[in-house]
């Protein structure tokens, strides 16, 4: 469909501790480029940080602990968010990516806004089980499902984040993923493949911290969505591009 950036609303997950380490990068480079359509979901109040974003900074009031809970918070504030905004695709990014708004815009083209879209990359080479439902005798019912690593970004369309309302909106995803015990990307998915029965695809073009960027050619960097940076065991997690520029620069 004939789509523009503005149709896109990209959430940006952080915490408090990284808002000077990477938000100022994010700010100064590709969120420049998306600044109308980027939202920062944060757990403290910056005033730093509001001068720069204003408005698009959001106080989720989530708790900073790296928990399960928190995270299931914060996705929760971004997709109720998302919903009231009217905007036709709702995109789930980390503070350690790097978006480039161009491919991401031309990926979503290729897709009605108002049909069942679920694009990412599974951090997984399998789909995960999960227990859904207590029956009678206390025994469990298990579903399996893909699920889109939050790491490297995934996208969801309007169409099917309104069929995700009874067990998203308005806190519900919350209780959702204490049901089934899962952090929040993989109740994404659990909702989404487990419950709507809507099949998530699996795209190359996202990228978390768990990859190796070394692998990507040249050239092919620009037709990613999006990149990450390293994690402790791969620092220099960096896509070699002929130039003048040292590592240390």
């Amino acid at each position: 469909e004939s789509l523009e950036l503005k149709d896109i609303f990209i959430a940006v997950k952080t915490t408090r501790k990284y808002h000077k380490s990477r938000l100022d990068l994010l700010l100064q480079t590709w969120i420049s480029q998306a600044r109308g359509q980027t939202f920062i979901f944060t757990d403290w109040e910056d005033r730093e940080l509001r001068l720069k974003a204003g408005d698009h900074m959001i106080n989720t009031n989530c708790s900073a602990v790296h928990t399960r809970q928190a995270l299931c918070c914060k996705m929760s504030v971004e997709y109720d968010k998302f919903l009231e905004s009217g905007q036709k695709w709702f995109c789930h990014v980390d503070d350690d990516n790097y978006v480039n708004p161009r491919t991401l815009l031309r990926l979503l083209s290729a897709f009605s806004h108002s049909q069942d879209v679920y694009v990412g990359r599974p951090s997984l080479d399998h789909p995960i089980e999960a227990a859904d439902h207590v029956q009678s005798d206390g025994s469990k019912t298990t579903v399996k499902f893909w699920f889109a690593t939050g790491g490297a970004g995934f996208c969801i369309s309007r169409g099917l984040a309104l069929k995700m309302s009874p067990w998203a909106s308005l806190g519900n995803f919350i209780s959702t993923a204490e049901r089934v015990r899962l952090p929040d990307d993989c109740t994404i998915g659990y909702i989404i493949e487990g419950l709507l029965e809507v099949k998530l695809l699996h795209s190359p073009l996202f990228h978390s911290h768990l990859e190796n960027l070394q692998r990507l050619q040249g050239e092919s960097v620009l037709q990613q969505v999006t990149l990450s940076y390293g994690d402790p065991e791969n620092k220099h997690n960096v896509v070699s591009v002929g130039g003048v520029f040292g590592l240390q620069q």
